[in-house]
């Protein structure tokens, strides 16, 4: 897979300590990935703002001729998802707190807005550098979503940019077989050949994913977990030590009860592992400029 899908990348730019190593690490994935580059600055653009972007372009050897810049004002993260489509951006990078806390999980937060609301992939940084370093240890959920074939393709596709060491391909085992096998009042044997099968399945189902995402090249563990996905999933990050973790895109709304009852994707937007990307199939139009 290229990244033509990564032609246009989006920095929410804020006038903060991290300035410098979010714009460090947009810049790496824009050579990587040989995209343009959209700088989106919500604020007012006033004489004193307009030297401080030219002076972090400067630091860069960088012009406004080589990179736009996108001035709203407004709901921050609003005028961010607005400023993406109007530029048919296809990643928008940001910034993130690792740890949210009771009433930024409850009541939002600019970050949960924008992963769950963006037209296009986001990349949540959870510590940016000045000096960017490759993804080496990238885990990838393979749940079964609308997305997830998107997901497969784009974390093969960035290890190999990346050389990375890894790419862990995790999938949550179904066990409504297992329930049902033990509910029948099955032998030791039986029920060890149910799950053999069963975990026999879920490794083919990723195998044959995989027969049609290019990965030459690339190491790959293909992890099989139970229990609550996005919990399970945000732990095994941690435990891997990874620095990218890939997931599709979750449900266009979440209702008030995934709220209460937390939604699988919700376990890992209130306490990020590891950066985050949400993969979401780019809305650029055929045809249009990039």
């Amino acid at each position: 897979m290229s990244f033509q899908k990564f032609r246009k990348i989006g920095l929410a730019l804020a006038f903060s300590p991290r300035m410098e190593a979010m714009m460090a690490e947009a810049l790496r994935l824009v050579l990587a990935y040989e995209s343009s580059l959209v700088l989106v600055h919500v604020g007012a653009k006033t004489s004193e703002a307009e030297d401080k972007v030219r002076k972090l372009l400067s630091n860069y050897q960088l012009d406004l001729n080589r990179v736009k810049v996108v001035w709203k004002q407004g709901e921050p993260a609003a005028c961010i998802l607005k400023a993406c489509k109007e530029e048919q951006v296809d990643l928008l990078i940001a910034g993130a707190l690792k740890k949210e806390n009771i009433m930024q999980h409850y009541l939002g937060s600019v970050a949960r807005k924008i992963l769950r609301k963006s037209n296009c992939s986001v990349l949540m940084l959870t510590n940016p550098s000045a000096s960017p370093h490759p993804f080496k240890n990238i885990v990838v959920n393979a749940e079964d979503s609308a997305y997830v074939e998107e997901a497969l393709k784009t974390a093969c596709a960035m290890a190999q940019a990346d050389q990375s060491n890894w790419v862990h391909i995790v999938r949550e085992v179904k066990l409504y077989g297992l329930s049902m096998a033990s509910l029948d009042d099955c032998s030791e044997d039986e029920y060890n050949e149910v799950r053999n099968r069963l975990l026999k399945s879920e490794i083919e189902n990723v195998e044959k994913m995989l027969q049609a995402i290019p990965h030459q090249g690339l190491k790959v563990n293909i992890k099989l977990l139970s229990g609550k996905s996005g919990f399970e999933l945000s732990k095994f990050a941690e435990r891997k030590q990874t620095d990218l973790l890939i997931v599709g895109a979750s449900p266009r709304k979440l209702w008030f009860l995934d709220r209460v009852f937390t939604h699988d994707l919700e376990y890992i937007f209130q306490d990020l592992p590891c950066n985050l990307l949400i993969v979401n199939p780019s809305q650029r139009k055929e045809g249009a400029n990039g």
